[in-house]
């Protein structure tokens, strides 16, 4: 996986199937932020898959209602 292809589009961790915005990465570790904003995590670029728009589109809405806020 090209990580550099991916900064800006989200991707499962499949380590713990969490979804996880790329925001970088530094040697062999990508940086990922939960949908929504949140504390980052390290994930090996090996272990990530594109994410599919409907788990996305949900852990978005997620993310929305756990802090109360409506679009």
């Amino acid at each position: 996986m090209n990580v550099g292809a991916y900064v800006g589009t989200y991707v499962v961790d499949a380590r713990d199937g969490r979804i996880g915005l790329v925001m970088g990465c530094v040697g062999p570790w990508v940086q990922l932020r939960p949908p929504g904003g949140g504390r980052e995590w390290d994930c090996p670029a090996e272990l990530l898959s594109p994410a599919p728009p409907g788990d996305v589109l949900r852990a978005r809405v997620r993310a929305i209602n756990r802090d109360g806020r409506l679009p």
